[in-house]
């Protein structure tokens, strides 16, 4: 697949500059940043929140494969309180994906995005192309600019 139709027409919309770099195929983001031979704090990826009250609100958060998501200082941040979303909840919503290989680009999908401030302590990050094989490459400050508008603070933890 390479990348995804719909991560191609955000990049291109927006004039972000980037590479796509391929791996041999992985399950986890740990392990796509080891095949990948990156850095797991310079690769960015999605995690699929639900609203406890709003059945079938989901939001993405992202943060470094480094990373966990803490629940209780991201649902502080976004006001609501938020659980993890299945797979199969969220994979609707990116029809162009394969599951489990979501790109940290919410706002390309129609998805209330967060990001975690880690994420601005590299100068590069690659994230998931929409499949299990291709990572997208691009300055810390190209994907902030594509995430313009998207609330961010402190929500991780290491692993």
């Amino acid at each position: 697949m390479s990348i995804a139709h719909t991560v191609q027409m955000y990049l291109t919309q927006h004039q972000a500059p980037f590479d796509v770099v391929t791996h041999q195929p992985t399950v986890s983001s740990l392990r796509t940043a080891n095949v990948a031979h990156i850095r797991p704090t310079s690769l960015a990826k999605a995690v699929m929140l639900e609203d406890d009250l709003e059945h079938s609100h989901f939001i993405m958060a992202v943060v470094p494969a480094s990373r966990h998501v803490d629940l209780a200082k991201l649902s502080r941040q976004a006001g609501r309180s938020v659980h993890l979303a299945s797979e199969e909840d969220a994979a609707g919503l990116f029809a162009d994906c394969n599951a489990g290989a979501i790109p940290p680009l919410g706002p390309a999908y129609g998805v209330e995005t967060l990001w975690d401030d880690s994420l601005m302590q590299q100068p590069e990050l690659y994230f998931e192309a929409g499949d299990h094989e291709h990572l997208v490459q691009m300055k810390a400050a190209d994907l902030v600019r594509l995430l313009q508008g998207c609330a961010h603070g402190e929500f991780s933890r290491p692993l």
